[in-house]
């Protein structure tokens, strides 16, 4: 008898301290896979216990987490299918949302907090505050997204229908923890767009002094 109540308090004991290293942890696929052990070694625990509640509550969070589980799995094989010379486009499109803009739509507001990036799938979007226009092809908020105060630093205006891609700071975030690899695209795209924006003024200065 005290043998089986032992085995019943080890198995308890197991299950909260994978319930407490999931909380630690940062990277998601572990921290499912932790936390359906978890679920599981709490319905063996509760059964033995004779508490059908919490058994059935973590019945319950068994397929909830096994689905967790097998998206985080997919998503990281999916990046890992990605080339690491493509764009920054052929990682997060096919992790984006898809809507339709028409034209004179405001996307972006200068100096609003910036939550999402955007990628222009069809149609052109214009620069309000430089009167540039641009295509598909084109990722936009990037720079907002991981500057210090999160603010747009452009107001940008539909100029014509089309197709965008959508995805917010969150979404990217769980992507990067599934792949780091993609913050060294990101980094070099900021890069890439500010060394631009300062050719432009460059040429702009140049321009002005003739």
């Amino acid at each position: 008898m005290n043998l089986h109540l032992d085995i019943i308090g080890v198995i308890g004991l197991l299950a909260a301290c994978l319930t407490f290293t999931s909380d630690l942890m940062k990277n998601m696929l572990p921290l499912r896979l932790i936390a359906l052990g978890a679920n599981l070694l709490f319905v063996v625990y509760y059964f033995l216990h004779n508490e059908p509640l919490h058994m059935l509550l973590h019945l319950a969070l068994l397929p909830v987490n096994a689905k967790r589980l097998w998206d985080i799995h997919r998503l990281v094989r999916e990046l890992k299918k990605v080339d690491q010379n493509a764009s920054v486009a052929d990682w997060l499109v096919p992790h984006m949302e898809r809507r339709n803009f028409k034209a004179g739509e405001v996307l972006f507001r200068k100096g609003e907090p910036a939550g999402a990036i955007v990628y222009i799938g069809t149609g052109t979007v214009r620069l309000q505050e430089l009167g540039e226009t641009l295509g598909p092809g084109t990722l936009l908020g990037e720079i907002a997204l991981f500057s210090p105060d999160q603010r747009r630093t452009q107001t940008v205006v539909c100029a014509s229908d089309g197709e965008l891609y959508r995805m917010t700071d969150e979404m990217l975030y769980r992507l990067y923890y599934m792949n780091p690899k993609l913050a060294f695209h990101l980094i070099r795209l900021v890069v890439q767009r500010l060394l631009a924006d300062l050719q432009k003024g460059g040429k702009a200065a140049l321009e002005t002094a003739a």
